[in-house]
């Protein structure tokens, strides 16, 4: 299974257009639709005919690359401990998190925080498969309804995330402003939104793919089918699918991840796709010791 390509972006405006003027039952007849805008479709009007319900949790699913494709599994399984602590630091503990790998990494003890087995032996880069196998044991998990965040087990966490989107209650949540840690080169960044000060900026999400909280309802089952289709392409597609889903993703209040690159077990590396974030990161360093000061503390520390 490899990753799905995007839709064109003339073609995506022109969907969304029409699932606002005519409605998700005529943009469904047409043939050529991709699985994850037929998804969304289905949902969209699945939800049309629910009561809303608020989230009561964040559920993180996190695919983990397999012990044989890294030169270093000590490496990598310290880099996704980091990362669980980033949750459990978080100030509301309403959260729980999935990893899906072949091999069972060293977890902490934790009661929030499961290994989901992974068992297919298909050679290739597995993370779709994985997220795919993810969103399915989503749709198995008849719990409270909730935010489902694909996260990649080498990000961090901000603190207060998981607060700010229980508390807020959004369609959804999108991290728009992050930061970028160059860790061979010992540089942060921080991605947000271009300006008319700062054209050449990236919205982090368009670096990252921990970038999305989507509203997830077990009663549902066009919910969790949606995700998994969804979680097939590549992170710039999900505002568009989340929006054709009826459901547009809103921006998280502060800088709440934080993606850390070139350590060495990067899943980009090995696509070859990490450059130009390097020159990203050269390009828009934080120099501000006050800043970097609010890193260290919501991040580094951890």
């Amino acid at each position: 299974m490899a990753q799905v390509p995007a839709t064109p972006k003339a073609r995506r405006w022109q969907r969304l257009f029409e699932a606002r003027a005519f409605g998700p039952e005529r943009l469904l007849a047409q043939e050529d639709l991709q699985q994850s805008e037929r998804a969304a479709l289905k949902l969209r009007l699945a939800r049309a005919d629910a009561p809303s319900r608020d989230a009561e949790r964040v559920v993180f699913l996190i695919p983990l690359v397999s012990r044989a494709h890294v030169g270093d599994w000590d490496a990598v399984t310290a880099r996704l401990t980091r990362t669980l602590a980033s949750f459990q630091a978080q100030s509301d503990p309403r959260w729980e998190a999935v990893i899906c790998c072949q091999d069972a990494p060293p977890l902490p003890d934790d009661s929030r925080i499961r290994h989901l087995p992974f068992e297919d032996a298909e050679p290739g880069n597995d993370k779709w498969r994985k997220l795919d196998a993810l969103a399915r044991a989503l749709a198995e998990d008849a719990g409270p309804a909730s935010y489902a965040m694909s996260f990649d087990a080498d990000d961090l966490l901000h603190p207060g995330a998981v607060g700010w989107m229980l508390r807020g209650q959004g369609p959804g949540w999108l991290v728009e402003t992050g930061y970028v840690r160059d860790v061979a080169a010992r540089r942060i960044a921080l991605a947000r939104p271009p300006s008319l000060a700062a054209p050449r900026q990236r919205a982090f999400w368009k670096l990252c793919g921990s970038c999305a909280a989507l509203p997830h309802d077990p009663n549902l089952p066009e919910s969790a089918a949606f995700l998994g289709a969804m979680w097939q392409h590549e992170h710039r597609m999900f505002p568009y699918l989340a929006a054709l889903a009826g459901a547009p993703l809103q921006p998280l209040p502060e800088p709440a991840v934080l993606y850390e690159l070139n350590h060495g077990e990067n899943f980009g590396a090995r696509r070859g796709r990490v450059s130009f974030k390097t020159r990203f990161v050269e390009r828009f360093e934080i120099e501000d010791r006050a800043t970097l000061g609010s890193v260290a503390r919501h991040f580094a520390d951890l």
